[in-house]
């Protein structure tokens, strides 16, 4: 059945046209339906790979980085080779030494296990500017210098402790400078010691050093030998360390560097 409302005829004698009026009107009927937002679900995104383990990779061998063994007294590198490579001790001791041009030889660092060292090629040094030598059988882990670049800038955790050392040593480069300039030969030769059993370090001391020669503490202290092993002697009749053939440090020792 025709449904009246509907009829063009129900809206004559209206202004508008009929028409027009039920078009207005079937819209009217129209429900408009609000978009529903969905949530969408958020992907974890994988890696790929397993973390990077700065551990397993200063003490493994792969792409860009060997192992190399010397034996006590070897040179690993000398003044004036190409700097290449960034080094890192895995087990032994290295002295850093320069030579002047008269040919006298200075001892700038004795490094232990954990210590970088030929790191001036980041920084764009052509050739060694010191001389490597190995004081006891050593281990280092040789790291070529593109690949110590990538890893410095595609491993957030390697570059922390990177940065983090070269902070650390910066600091103890500055300290080695006002001991030089203000402290005597005997505080000098005690802190020398002290930090060769790395006192200060991370984890404990390592009280017996490796073989470290008379000869060698003066050149680190700036001193000669007969003033060393006068202190040294000293050293060991207060109790302060143990001396036959290797050098025990006691923790003793302190109270000459901490003594006003």
């Amino acid at each position: 059945m025709d449904c009246p409302i509907l009829s063009t005829k129900y809206w004559t004698g209206f202004e508008q046209p009929a028409e027009s009026m039920l078009f207005w009107f079937s819209m009217s009927f129209v429900v408009r339906r609000k978009p529903v937002k969905r949530r969408r679900s958020r992907k974890k995104v994988s890696l790929g790979g397993p973390a990077f383990d700065v551990r397993l990779f200063l003490d493994s061998t792969g792409l860009g980085r060997k192992v190399g063994k010397y034996r006590g007294k070897e040179t690993v590198f000398a003044q004036g080779d190409p700097a290449k490579n960034v080094m890192y001790i895995q087990e032994g001791g290295v002295k850093l030494t320069v030579v002047n041009e008269t040919g006298k030889e200075a001892v700038v660092a004795i490094l232990g296990p954990g210590d970088f060292f030929g790191e001036g090629c980041l920084a764009g040094q052509s050739v060694c500017m010191a001389t490597a030598t190995a004081i006891a059988p050593t281990t280092v882990l040789v790291i070529e210098k593109n690949e110590m670049i990538r890893v410095l800038h595609g491993e957030h955790e390697f570059s922390d402790r990177f940065i983090a050392y070269i902070l650390a040593r910066n600091l103890r480069v500055e300290e080695d400078l006002i001991d030089q300039l203000f402290n005597s030969s005997e505080k000098r030769l005690a802190r020398t010691l002290l930090l060769l059993a790395r006192y200060g370090a991370a984890g404990q001391p390592q009280k017996v050093l490796a073989k470290v020669s008379q000869e060698m503490l003066a050149e680190m202290i700036g001193s000669t030998r007969p003033r060393v092993n006068f202190f040294m002697n000293k050293f060991r009749k207060l109790g302060f360390i143990e001396y036959n053939g290797q050098i025990h440090v006691n923790n003793s020792l302190l109270s000459v560097v901490l003594h006003e």
